[in-house]
């Protein structure tokens, strides 16, 4: 059974990735107006973050900044393949992401995706979007700052991260959630730059417990697949 290929759900993330092209269209293209490499264009990201991470993300409300089609059938696949029952989501957005996932966990028979996203705009619309692919009950939004949503713990263990919000606080979450990853857990960074947190120098050191290599997804924009080994 594969409800991401054909039907209802399939429809559904049709529609949102057109949407998301449509939305995201003049960002894209201003950027690219820049004339600046990927790598400066992060870097402008991770300024702005440490100046005002509220502000800017604020001024990105109407902005889906989605995974790619190719990208959430991966993460569908990982779900799979790693037979998860609980993942968590940093930085859900308009639910694009979440619905590739708990497509996968309903697939498998059900479970539980908890999603976070700082802007309560997004966050109700991104409940929409996962009302229509028909996941209501299985995905739940945590609107506000992660660090303090996800505190309160996520009822078990953990099968599956995704971590896709804001660059710098991407070592902050996992702190909080590591503590619950279940041996053999996966976890995606999506642009998880060298220069944000501290992430990746962590999850690439084998002494803490994980194995970890850039995807080759989108070369050089830092996507990361991270097995926890102990």
């Amino acid at each position: 059974m594969n409800s991401i290929s054909a039907g209802p759900i399939a429809e559904v993330l049709l529609r949102l990735h057109r949407e998301a092209d449509a939305a995201d269209a003049p960002l894209m293209q201003a950027v690219g107006n820049e004339a600046i490499t990927f790598d400066e264009a992060m870097q402008r990201v991770v300024d702005a973050e440490t100046k005002d991470l509220t502000g800017l993300y604020r001024g990105y409300a109407g902005n889906f900044l989605s995974v790619e089609p190719e990208f959430g059938r991966f993460l569908y696949m990982l779900a799979r393949a790693c037979k998860a029952k609980r993942i968590v989501e940093f930085g859900s957005s308009m639910g694009i992401s979440a619905i590739y996932m708990a497509a996968a966990l309903r697939d498998m028979g059900g479970g539980v995706l908890i999603g976070t996203e700082l802007e309560p705009g997004k966050a109700e619309r991104a409940r929409a979007n996962v009302a229509a692919a028909g996941l209501t009950d299985i995905v739940e939004f945590r609107v506000g700052d992660a660090r303090e949503t996800l505190k309160s713990g996520v009822g078990g263990g953990i099968d599956m991260v995704l971590l896709d919000g804001a660059f710098t606080l991407y070592h902050a979450v996992f702190t909080l959630l590591e503590p619950h990853l279940k041996p053999g857990a996966i976890v995606i960074g999506e642009n998880a730059l060298q220069q944000a947190s501290g992430y990746i120098d962590y999850v690439r050191n084998p002494r803490n417990g994980y194995l970890s290599v850039p995807l080759p997804f989108s070369p050089g924009r830092g996507n990361e697949l991270t097995v926890k080994t102990k």
